[in-house]
């Protein structure tokens, strides 16, 4: 539910630490933002950078970091192996959780804008938020380099998307823009030959390798004399194969340029198969640097498939699975907290209700704290009914007598554990929304000024307030609409549990109900109050009809078993 952008900032300085500590302290004092990685290099002369967060923080992070890049970085006397045009050379945003790439490119323009304006540093935009088709390559818009910018800028095809089109000898230029994630990955191999690794990785990258006759075995050349390419098994991957002395073994080294075409697990696969071919075996593999939730879930998934297991199982266990399927342990500890993205941006002062234990949980809810209180049980109730209907589902999938609904229960098990996750989120939301209004509430109110800010604050909070438990209702009923369907198709043996379940929601929506209720006195729009009595006396009505039918007809099935 949390938006969460990857910032790759890199800087043309490799060498003095003291500098580079001074840039990313730039971006790691803005809070919402987690400094992940620094990565500097004394050959070329560069650092990588980076870091998450949410998506205004992340634009400030980096505006930030280039500005004391600009500071501190003369072009002028910079040299170095890689290819730069600007003391911040190029600064991408990458979506990691419910972020569009059309997003991040907006993040691009508007960091772009700033930086041309009150920086006065020619920027150009590059791949999805690229203004034209011609400036999409980060190559082709960084050809020439520093040492050609002052040309480039002069001719009319090459005006920067923001700045003046003149020539900021300190800086040079920067380049802004949106790319996937990429995933850095390493597949091990139980021989340390490194020609047999360099040829799966001929055989698998998107490149592939120049195509021989098969007769003669010799290369074939097209007409201009090049040489013909044999494309290779996997889109969107480069890959090399190399011996890492560290480890005696040899490696697949990839790049996987976009997850969505190729996800790793499938690259894996692809080099166990290559590697039963050459009679070598894949002993494990490696993550460099970090990886998004959602490419850990989906390997877990893919595997649970194989084994024609179910999948809606908790992220714990979908982790857990690609964890052991990938070998990801083989050469070093390979921990969730450390590795995954979104397990890394959470704040580590705050004290989640859902991360207590049950006795922890009551006494804190039985304490003189206000918060929580019963919109965070009601949240609760809520999600353990959508634990119990999935639990229902799982005792279903793969159960003898029960084939033609597999694949239904499927489908519901996956939805059910979907809104666990949500109604999770709310537990603690609830929370968070009424010390907002407490918050508000303390706000100064001496002049008009603040006494304005105050009341728009309060409004705020308090309607907020009411929208959690409004979710909260919402989701209920979706839960009590699965309860019920698995109650009709599910295993017999935990129609109780269906039932149970039933209850337990719509115990939660009720509750929910009345904590929107006894915020409503609070909201002076009525146009909002009135949507929000619509809304909750509908779900009420709706979802009483439906769970007393269903534990009416529920009832008489387990009062007469065998009818």
């Amino acid at each position: 539910m949390q938006k969460i952008v990857e910032c790759v900032p890199n800087f043309s300085e490799g060498h003095d630490l003291a500098l580079i500590e001074q840039i990313t302290s730039a971006i790691a004092q803005v809070e919402g933002v987690s400094l992940l990685d620094v990565d500097p290099g004394a050959d070329t002369n560069r650092t990588v950078v980076t870091f998450v967060g949410g998506p205004e923080a992340v634009v400030e992070a980096a505006f930030q970091g280039i500005k004391r890049a600009a500071e501190l970085i003369d072009m002028r006397h910079h040299t170095g192996a890689h290819a730069r045009m600007g003391a911040t050379d190029v600064c991408p945003f990458i979506p990691v959780s419910n972020m569009t790439m059309e997003e991040c490119a907006e993040l691009s323009r508007i960091l772009g804008k700033r930086v041309g304006e009150e920086l006065n540093i020619p920027v150009y935009l590059y791949e999805y938020a690229a203004s034209s088709p011609e400036r999409e390559n980060l190559a082709t818009i960084r050809a020439g380099e520093y040492e050609g910018l002052s040309k480039k800028l002069k001719d009319p095809n090459w005006k920067p998307d923001f700045g003046k089109a003149e020539m900021n000898a300190r800086s040079g230029a920067t380049v802004i823009g949106a790319r996937k994630f990429l995933i850095a990955y390493n597949v091990n191999l139980n021989t340390r030959d490194q020609k047999k690794a360099t040829d799966i990785a001929l055989e698998i990258r998107e490149a592939g390798r120049n195509a021989r006759d098969p007769e003669t075995n010799k290369f074939i050349r097209a007409k201009d004399g090049s040489f013909v390419k044999q494309p290779g098994t996997l889109k969107a991957v480069k890959a090399v194969g190399w011996y890492i002395d560290e480890y005696k073994m040899a490696q697949i080294s990839m790049n996987l340029v976009d997850m969505e075409v190729t996800p790793f697990h499938i690259a894996f696969d692809e080099v166990v198969k290559q590697a039963d071919l050459r009679g070598l075996r894949v002993s494990g593999s490696e993550l460099v640097g970090l990886i998004p939730l959602k490419a850990m879930l989906d390997a877990g998934r893919y595997y649970l498939k194989k084994q024609n297991s179910s999948t809606a199982v908790s992220q714990v266990e979908l982790i857990r699975v690609a964890i052991q399927s990938l070998g990801l342990n083989e050469i070093s500890p390979f921990k969730p907290e450390e590795r995954i993205i979104e397990y890394q941006l959470g704040n580590q002062d705050e004290k989640n209700l859902v991360d207590l234990g049950i006795t922890a949980f009551v006494d804190e809810l039985a304490s003189d704290s206000p918060a929580p209180g019963g919109g965070s049980v009601s949240a609760l109730a809520s999600t353990m009914a959508a634990g119990l209907t999935n639990m229902v589902g799982v005792l279903t999938f793969g159960k003898k007598g029960y084939e033609e609904t597999w694949e239904e229960i499927e489908l519901l098990s996956n939805q059910a554990q979907a809104l666990k996750d949500t109604l999770l989120f709310l537990v603690d939301e609830d929370t968070r929304s009424f010390n907002s209004v407490m918050a508000a509430m303390r706000m100064p109110r001496e002049s008009d000024e603040e006494q304005s800010a105050r009341l728009q604050a309060l409004q705020q909070a308090t309607i907020y307030s009411a929208e959690i438990p409004l979710k909260v209702m919402r989701h209920s009923l979706e839960v009590i609409k699965l309860a019920a369907r698995m109650a009709e198709i599910g295993n017999q043996n935990s129609l109780s549990d269906a039932g149970v379940a039933v209850l337990q929601a719509q115990a939660g929506l009720e509750g929910a109900a009345l904590n929107i209720l006894i915020n409503i006195p609070g909201i002076d729009d009525q146009d909002v109050v009135s949507k929000f009595k619509a809304e909750v006396s509908q779900l009420k009505s709706e979802s009483a009809t439906l769970a007393d039918k269903v534990l009416s007809d529920m009832t008489t099935k387990l009062l007469t078993p065998n009818s």
